[in-house]
């Protein structure tokens, strides 16, 4: 019959070989008592530039120069990542961030005031010619 140690561990995984005493010579003394493994938490990410979205800002979406200042942010907030400032590129990246939302939320509004606009004017020059139509009807086309 095998060790009851021997069974447990067959029903767990593979049968594992019992311990072997230490030979005569050698004792605990001699042998290393802990090793030391240093583990360094990942650095943290570098922040954020935005250029590429303040490019794009800049190109398409430039009201009140909005979209070049977040494009001279973002270059200043690269520049200081690359110089190795990070709270300098932070800085400087929140700040075209946030240039890029305000450009981003006025030309939201402008795009809907324009196409209310529109509308509005369309309804009132289709209304203008049905007064019209109405006014004179012998120039109706038949």
């Amino acid at each position: 019959p095998e060790p009851a140690g021997m069974e447990r561990s067959r029903s767990l995984g593979p049968a594992l070989p019992p311990y072997e005493p230490l030979s005569e010579g050698l004792d605990m003394e001699g042998l290393p008592r802990s090793t030391v493994v240093s583990v360094e938490p990942p650095p943290p990410p570098p922040p954020r530039d935005h250029l590429a979205w303040s490019f794009c800002t800049a190109l398409y979406a430039n009201i009140c120069c909005l979209g070049f200042m977040a494009l001279v942010f973002s270059v200043k907030s690269r520049d200081r990542k690359v110089l190795g400032d990070y709270s300098g590129a932070l800085s400087y990246g929140s700040t075209a961030k946030y240039l890029n939302i305000t450009a981003l939320l006025l030309n939201i509004f402008l795009i809907i005031i324009l196409v209310a606009l529109i509308a509005s004017s369309a309804i009132s020059i289709v209304n203008l010619f049905n007064q019209e139509q109405e006014r004179h009807p012998f120039l109706n086309p038949t």
